[in-house]
């Protein structure tokens, strides 16, 4: 299942507009929120698809039956761009458990570059869902490495995938090695740059949330 939010009408689309516009971009509290709201939205379209069973809650007048999910999710996230993302997700998803990973490119001196993988935190996995937030999906390689190294380690039983805004290309890429992932998108554009920045794209999201990195 792939889930474009830019192909439904919602007030939702806003945020990625700001998270776009390069003048707004100019306010880094500004941008992180936003990024925030978006992944309190992805929550709920994800809350959707989780299963439920009922309970019981004694009220000052009574007893009311309400739906409640039967297991939390673990909400990974890609440091350091993914932690506004994250956020998002565990205001609504508030007892969930977290995992984090560290990933990067390393440029070589030919210009090219690769994805390195140098740190994992997280709980045990096994036959648990998992959402794994990366706000910007260009060639999928970094998200395709944290996704390969997660289920070599643990049987997940269910895995969420969730950007902002991914590259047509980035966005193959992840199907083509997580078929059954459920993946959810903000946005979904056309072209790369040579050095695989997305077009139109925002720009570098970590910069913008954390400042410039050297």
């Amino acid at each position: 299942m792939i889930y474009d939010l830019s192909k439904t009408s919602t007030i939702a689309n806003i945020f990625i507009a700001e998270l776009r516009d390069e003048n707004i971009q100019k306010d880094a509290m500004r941008f992180r929120r936003n990024m925030e709201r978006l992944g309190e939205y992805f929550a709920f379209e994800i809350s959707k698809t989780l299963q439920y069973s009922e309970i019981q809650t004694q009220t000052p007048l009574g007893i009311a039956t309400t739906p409640q999910l039967k297991e939390q999710p673990v909400l990974a996230t890609i440091l350091r761009a993914g932690l506004p993302l994250h956020q998002g997700l565990l205001n609504i998803f508030d007892q969930a458990d977290s995992a984090f990973i560290g990933a990067y490119r390393r440029n070589r001196k030919s210009g090219s570059f690769e994805i390195r993988m140098d740190y994992l935190s997280a709980p045990d996995l096994t036959d648990r869902t998992v959402i794994i937030v990366d706000p910007m999906l260009a060639t999928g390689l970094s998200m395709v490495l944290c996704c390969k190294e997660l289920t070599r380690k643990y049987k997940i039983k269910e895995l969420h995938i969730v950007c902002a805004i991914a590259s047509a290309e980035g966005l193959r890429h992840v199907r083509a090695n997580f078929p059954k992932a459920k993946i959810w998108l903000g946005a979904i554009d056309e072209e790369m740059t040579s050095k695989a920045y997305i077009v139109p794209g925002l720009g570098d999201a970590g910069d913008l949330a954390y400042g410039t990195k050297l």
